[in-house]
């Protein structure tokens, strides 16, 4: 089969190769999914570039993708074959990503595609789209909460909108850096945007919630945001952290603790079972009803791996990046 791969952590166009291996056969409970298109999302590149260990010699990158299931292995039905499916954590914990033209996983990482639904949607799914899910539905419902997703223009923050606003949010204000992502982001039904580059970002929320502050951030650095955040949660309201720019986060303790702020950290590749159960379900629900926006800003073949890579790294991309096999 044809496949991309690095064998040392480093500059995408250093260390990514494309060529040939030996194509996987599925053991117990797994399928083999002939792949389509393989998202890149950001963990993707920090891993090649050495976020964290090799698992192996070799990576095939990418945990998202979407493709048909062409064999099963013993003890998944027959009638899998021939199935549109998404795939997620491809390559979460385990060497061969989706950067490939097969990949064999357990059967339950393997999800329906909606006939309505692409490709290139079903490579979205995986990371920014129950990333999303998960962040506006922690520990609580979302449902007539003032929501404010930091980035609302990322891959993760232009789905978090549209999660919030569909599971019943109140109010959705999300923060952009420029004219292009504020459109973005009010196409995907922000009640209002936010330019962090150039407005005061407290004042803004206190105007736009009558001083009342949100319920609930979407957190995509909360580094660089600690200090914000009890200046814009309401009483005992939540941020929701999915990412950082530092591995260290400094946090002003009175402020927090007088406004009763709650933080919760989570990690889209090891959300708790029922958690991913009910975010599938509501994406394929969505999916079904033509209800979701996927925001493709371009997709380029294999051979352009090292592109598509670098094209995330640059931020400068509207929308999400795939890669077709």
């Amino acid at each position: 089969m044809k496949a991309a791969w690095y064998e040392q952590n480093g500059p995408a166009r250093d260390v990514l190769q494309v060529g040939e291996m030996e194509t996987p056969q599925p053991g117990p409970g797994q399928v083999r999914v002939r792949v389509h298109t393989s998202g890149v999302n950001p963990s993707d590149c920090k891993s090649r570039a050495g976020s964290r260990p090799m698992l192996a010699s070799r990576i095939i990158p990418h945990s998202d993708g979407a493709g048909v299931v062409d064999q099963v292995g013993p003890g998944v039905p027959d009638e899998r074959i021939g199935e549109r499916v998404w795939i997620w954590n491809g390559q979460w914990g385990r060497a061969f990503g989706t950067a490939a033209e097969f990949i064999v996983i357990p059967s339950e990482q393997a999800v329906v595609l909606p006939g309505n639904a692409s490709f290139e949607a079903g490579a979205c799914l995986g990371i920014p789209a129950l990333t999303a899910h998960r962040a506006v539905t922690t520990d609580r419902p979302c449902a007539g909460e003032i929501v404010l997703v930091q980035g609302g223009a990322g891959a993760v923050g232009h789905y978090a909108i549209q999660c919030a606003k569909l599971l019943g949010a109140r109010q959705v204000i999300a923060t952009i850096s420029s004219p292009p992502k504020a459109e973005h982001a009010l196409a995907a039904g922000a009640d209002a945007v936010i330019d962090y580059r150039n407005e005061d970002v407290p004042a803004r929320v206190r105007a736009l919630t009558d001083s009342r502050g949100v319920d609930r951030i979407v957190e995509v650095d909360i580094a660089a945001n600690a200090p914000l955040i009890p200046q814009i949660l309401a009483r005992d309201g939540l941020c929701v952290a999915y990412g950082s720019s530092s591995p260290e986060v400094k946090l002003p303790f009175l402020p927090m603790i007088l406004s009763g702020a709650a933080i919760r950290f989570f990690i889209v590749y090891e959300l708790p079972t029922a958690a991913r159960l009910n975010g599938i379900a509501d994406l394929t629900r969505w999916l079904t009803a033509g209800r979701l926006v996927n925001a493709i800003a371009t997709s380029l073949p294999l051979q352009s791996i090292a592109v598509a890579h670098e094209a995330v790294e640059g931020g400068r991309l509207v929308g999400n990046v795939v890669v077709t096999v």
